[in-house]
């Protein structure tokens, strides 16, 4: 089987609610490679959805190596922490995950493109039209 055989195995387990069985697969594909991301990342995931908070954060420490500046790391380990009873490592985690919404947004440019330097062209102001009064009869017409 492929990896990404066995990771859609693991994510088609999880699915179905089989945490235990998608874990199981998550880590025989992480002992064949071990810098899968995706499978790190899922793998925290059905630890948290288990309930074991202490191994949820492990592993979602694990995928933070793999890619420290991961929105979705962070928000993981926001989510674990909070669960796990630790807000202040919780908050920490939570402002990690929206300084990279934030750089992402940066990097996308003003397009959606990233890398874009052409953004929409600048709008010029223009003077005001002049002001029309209404016709004035009490004064002489000359």
């Amino acid at each position: 089987m492929t990896l990404q055989e066995q990771y859609d195995e693991a994510m088609f387990a999880f699915s179905r609610g089989d945490f235990d069985g998608a874990i199981a697969r998550l880590k025989a594909l992480l002992a064949v490679e071990p810098a899968h991301f995706d499978a790190q990342l899922a793998l925290g995931m059905a630890h948290y959805r288990r309930g074991d908070f202490a191994a949820a954060i492990a592993e979602g420490h694990k995928a933070e190596q793999l890619h420290p500046r991961e929105q979705l790391v962070h928000t993981n380990l926001s989510l674990f922490y909070m669960k796990a009873g630790d807000k202040l490592k919780a908050e920490h985690h939570g402002l990690q995950a929206k300084i990279e919404s934030w750089r992402a947004d940066a990097a996308q440019g003003p397009e959606g493109k990233a890398g874009s330097d052409a953004g929409l062209p600048m709008a010029r102001s223009q003077p005001p039209p002049p002001i029309k009064f209404p016709s004035q009869p009490w004064k002489k017409k000359k």
